[in-house]
């Protein structure tokens, strides 16, 4: 990655010495980045996106709190964004910026009315249901290639489980799942299927909720529909859309992360075939010092103002670093990775209104949990099949997670008929 200092395009305002987030590099060691921006300009960095687009990264913790909690000042609505005469319609941070009348860039009581029906309808589940889900359709995707002895646990496990799991809990006919699984799939490609592969989601969705207006069930939209929110369908299908869209990619790369630390940590591996604990830290350890969410895109000011030392104009994109905010010496001056399982005032699911409504966190934390202890239990022998140093980051400022995560294990044939 480049380090030097662009220049943006004509009557497009650079900050000092700010210094471009994009290109080769991401993938490496991100830390040592975010290390260098600290020492260079404190816990507020002037920072390039493609296109040499300028925003500010936060990187305080005391700083990305002081944001999140003032939704008022620092707001979600895009279109307050004075750069968009500069944006091209094929921009490749256009998912993340684009202006949807989603939960997402909602503010004020509009989100409150939104997050709120999001919230009660995520609780539907008993937790201890939830748990054996996870553990079905965990159990189901392990059978799929457990006889191999062989796997690619990012590719065969980490990101179909959370996918399966939510299509449950949303209502989705069995016979729809797999066609549901794979659009999602090829909708996170970078590639020109992505945009009628996401169509193709919405589509899905929108028959979903249509049919909970006919057969109303146990499910996600089936509570949104009778809400007294008073959601639209409309509202609700777009919606739905975010709802699995945050719980796929974060809860599988959680998963994967969480995996790599125990098969290459002596402090895990040694406990792989026992102390359930040890998954728990592990867990934690991840969201502290590998969190699935590195960044999030964005805040934009609505007034000028001061943070972190930095002069803020009305209408300024801020990034949200979470990554850079957990390990902020001002707060952990102690980064010897040995997190306990208590410590849960990371910001991995981010702060604030615009947070990770409850309980979001917590049945993303049991699909993980649960994905790594049955994997544990199902292959005790499970074990990296090539060097850790030959495992291979996405090149993303906004996501942790590996491309693929190689395994090898003895194999076993037939399904799995334990009880738990």
């Amino acid at each position: 990655m480049t380090q030097q200092p662009h220049s943006a395009a004509p009557g497009c305002p650079v900050h000092p010495g700010a210094v471009p987030l994009y290109g080769e590099g991401l993938g490496g060691d991100t830390a040592a980045l975010y290390r260098r921006l600290r020492r260079e300009h404190g816990t507020v960095a002037p920072i390039l996106l493609e296109g040499d687009i300028p925003a500010w990264l936060v990187m305080g913790y005391r700083e990305v709190h002081q944001v999140t909690d003032n939704p008022e000042l620092f707001a979600r609505d895009s279109r307050r964004w004075p750069a968009w005469d500069r944006i091209p319609a094929d921009w490749s941070l256009m998912p993340f910026v684009g202006y949807q009348p989603s939960v997402m860039f909602a503010e004020g009581e509009e989100h409150r009315r939104r997050s709120g029906a999001i919230s009660d309808a995520l609780q539907i589940g008993d937790p201890f249901e939830l748990r054996q889900l996870c553990e079905r359709v965990a159990d189901s995707l392990i059978d799929a290639f457990s006889g191999a002895g062989e796997a690619d646990l990012m590719a065969q496990y980490a990101l179909n489980l959370p996918l399966m799991v939510i299509a449950e809990l949303f209502g989705f006919p069995t016979d729809e799942v797999p066609g549901l699984v794979g659009d999602i799939s090829d909708s996170l490609d970078e590639n020109k299927d992505a945009i009628a592969a996401h169509q193709r989601v919405a589509d899905r969705m929108a028959r979903l909720v249509a049919a909970r207006h006919q057969r109303p069930g146990a499910d996600v939209p089936s509570v949104l529909l009778n809400h007294p929110a008073g959601l639209t369908d409309e509202e609700i299908v777009i919606d739905l859309l975010v709802v699995m869209a945050a719980a796929q990619q974060p809860t599988a790369n959680w998963i994967g992360n969480s995996l790599r630390l125990m098969l290459t940590d002596d402090r895990f591996a040694l406990t792989l075939t026992g102390g359930r604990r040890s998954v728990g830290q592990a867990l934690t350890e991840v969201l502290w010092h590998d969190t699935p969410t590195q960044n999030f895109i964005g805040r934009w000011a609505a007034r000028d103002t001061q943070l972190g030392g930095q002069h803020i104009s009305r209408g300024d994109l801020l990034i949200m670093g979470l990554a850079a905010a957990n390990t902020d010496p001002d707060v952990r001056p102690d980064l010897s990775g040995h997190s306990s399982e208590d410590n849960q005032a990371h910001l991995s699911f981010s702060h604030g209104e615009h947070a990770c409504p409850y309980p979001a966190p917590e049945i993303a934390r049991v699909m993980t949990k649960t994905a790594v202890e049955v994997m544990l239990d199902r292959l005790p022998d499970v074990h990296l099949a090539v060097d850790e140093k030959e495992l291979v980051w996405h090149p993303s400022l906004w996501m942790r997670g590996l491309t693929s995560l190689p395994v090898a294990f003895t194999p076993t044939h037939g399904t799995w008929d334990a009880e738990y």
